[in-house]
């Protein structure tokens, strides 16, 4: 059977328009990444009505031309829902999700080189009637390895469509197109014992693959040979190690000559339209106001994205699950299990989704653990402000040659100081408050591939995007804040001396608290700021010091180095690595936990940890630095 045709159980067959299609699928069967293809940039993303939950809808033309609607629904193995992910997939396809309406069709993506355990999930969907087409992905896998499968065969036991296809080179995608033009098979009921017991339901699939003559392909003699070395005891956890070290050399070694042609541009940029605009209240508001708040963080967008992009190889590649097996000898110590592992990697991009993908944890206590320590990890708002910090404080220099320097090996630091103090919570929580017995850690490992350029990019954009949207809406709004609050109240129809702003005020009211830290009443004003994001800091000195926009990145550094002490910066880099700074990351907090009970003592504990460990970091490093 050809990897370009659909095969069809039957030729009697009824006419059927298609407006909505689910896309559903186990993990690891590579159904991300034929999305993407099929869909490109063509994708939004939302949440489902009254949950959480995260979803993409993209569009797909009909060879006649029509659009339809791709829905990509959460990751599963079945639909008897243990988690939030899979009730919410499992209320789509049955057409309870308030306000959705029950998907036209599905299309099941399952893992070729895994038929066997993936044909659960297609015969439960199967039987739910709706128009059905399955997809076996990594047919070039398949044939690779001498694996074998008789597509015509499997389609008369599923008496559903089914077709070979690749997700990376895009063979046999067609068949989703003549899926959507052709007609639909007449409704002939499948039995199977969805009913059953679990034994039961995975005999019948063993005996469905037996039927269409299923073998399995080999494992790759590489693919074992490379888990020997990255899940050995001892040259794992090194090897963990090193990727995570290279990581951060990258951000500071690829990512400086970038920021800097950024900042060229924006500078550059920024001449012209103060040019353009006549002296006066609305050329300040422009410059000031907007250019200079929300410019002083997009030029940290290429270090941003080179976070994300890496974190798309490892996880694209197959070594993040690797690495989730490596870390789930350290969560165990604490009473986590490996589940935690994926989410807790993600907050380094971004706590909000890490939050949300703490969903698939199926211990409830396990889960409120892991959503509770989860911003303790280094998210990549962070990353601008130790990356301003540390630029103005410390000098390049060479550690380990070309292979580490000492402002990535502060940038390291930090990171590591927020896993350790994320670890220590989390040991006192499951021995106090959520404590619950362990669960048995199981993880389908996926096979060690080549990442998808296009995938890795739309992955790539789709964060840049998000993170412009931020600077273009909460940092532009701070920042107008900002402006206004350095400029009245006016006198004489001029704006007033720095000192003499409603900032300052604000800014007065609250030095005596953080003075103790090292920190004067402008850091103040950027630490409250700042709980809005907590990259907005930047952009709150760069207003108060009144930064000009041509030479903006090394003036603030310059500004910084006044307005700080060495020890009172390590004071600063050590309260943002522990503070709660980010009120969408409580507000979502609060949505997953179903009250304010845990994200007010979160934010309390946090803030807590952050102005104690501030306080030792400012009076040891004073002690040591003179």
């Amino acid at each position: 059977m050809s990897c370009h045709s659909v095969a069809r159980p039957e030729d009697d067959s009824v006419a059927t328009s298609y407006r909505t299609i689910a896309v559903v699928g186990p993990p690891n069967s590579g159904k991300t990444t034929l999305y993407n293809r099929l869909t490109g940039l063509r994708q939004k993303v939302g949440n489902f009505p009254g949950v959480t939950v995260e979803h993409h809808v993209g569009t797909i033309r009909t060879a006649e031309g029509e659009e339809v609607a791709l829905i990509d629904l959460p990751g599963i193995y079945s639909l008897n829902p243990k988690s939030e992910d899979e009730r919410v997939a499992v209320d789509v396809l049955n057409g309870v999700m308030p306000g959705m309406a029950r998907p036209d069709a599905v299309i099941v993506v399952l893992n070729s080189n895994n038929l066997h355990t993936h044909l659960v999930l297609a015969g439960r969907v199967i039987a739910l009637g709706l128009p059905t087409l399955v997809l076996l992905n990594m047919a070039d896998e398949l044939y690779k390895q001498n694996g074998a499968v008789d597509v015509l065969a499997l389609a008369r036991e599923l008496h559903s469509p089914v077709a070979l296809v690749s997700a990376v080179t895009g063979q046999g995608l067609e068949a989703v197109t003549n899926f959507l033009s052709a007609s639909s098979p007449a409704a002939n009921p499948l039995e199977l014992p969805v009913m059953g017991s679990t034994r039961h339901v995975r005999e019948w699939a063993v005996r469905v693959g037996e039927s269409a003559s299923y073998r399995r392909p080999a494992t790759p003699v590489w693919t074992r040979r490379l888990d020997n070395v990255f899940l050995h005891r001892i040259w794992g956890p090194i090897i963990f190690a090193v990727v995570v070290i290279a990581v951060f050399q990258l951000i500071f070694a690829a990512g400086k000559p970038l920021q800097d042609m950024l900042q060229s541009a924006l500078d550059s940029t920024g001449t012209w339209v103060g040019a353009a605009l006549p002296d006066g209240m609305l050329r300040s508001l422009v410059i000031n106001g907007i250019w200079k708040g929300t410019g002083s963080v997009l030029v940290f967008l290429p270090q941003i994205l080179l976070l994300f992009l890496a974190i798309g190889i490892l996880e694209d590649s197959g070594y993040l699950a690797r690495a989730a097996v490596i870390a789930d000898r350290t969560m165990s110590s604490v009473g986590l299990n490996g589940k935690s592992f994926i989410p807790l990697l993600s907050a380094y991009a971004c706590a909000v989704p890490a939050i949300m993908s703490t969903r698939t944890i199926e211990s409830k206590r396990d889960r409120i653990a892991t959503i509770l320590i989860a911003p303790f990890m280094t998210c990549s708002a962070r990353l601008p402000v130790y990356t301003m910090v540390i630029a103005a404080f410390i000098p390049s220099r060479a550690l380990l040659g070309p292979f580490l320097g000492t402002r990535a090996a502060a940038m390291l630091s930090l990171y590591i100081l927020g896993f350790l103090m994320a670890v220590f919570t989390a040991r006192i929580l499951k021995s106090t408050i959520l404590r619950s017995k362990d669960a048995p850690f199981i993880l389908e490992m996926p096979p060690y591939r080549w990442p998808v350029p296009a995938s890795l990019g739309m992955r790539v954009l789709d964060r840049g995007k998000a993170f412009l949207y931020r600077a273009g809406t909460v940092i532009m709004l701070v920042s107008l804040l900002l402006w206004a609050a350095t400029n009245f109240p006016m006198h004489n129809g001029q704006p007033p001396a720095i000192q003499d702003s409603v900032v300052a005020t604000v800014g007065h009211f609250i030095e005596p608290v953080i003075r103790p830290l090292g920190f004067d009443w402008k850091i103040g004003v950027g630490l409250v700021t700042s709980l809005a994001a907590r990259e907005v800091i930047i952009a709150t000195l760069g207003t108060l010091n009144g930064i000009d926009a041509e030479v903006h990145s090394f003036d603030l550094q310059q500004a910084l180095q006044h307005e700080l002490t060495l020890p009172a910066a390590v004071a600063l880099l050590v309260f943002f690595a522990f503070a709660m700074q980010c009120m969408s990351t409580l507000a979502v907090v609060r949505r997953e936990t179903n009250g304010w009970k845990w994200p007010a003592a979160q934010f309390v504990y946090m803030t807590l940890v952050a102005y104690v460990s501030a306080f030792a970091a400012y009076h040891i490093a004073g002690y040591f630095i003179h």
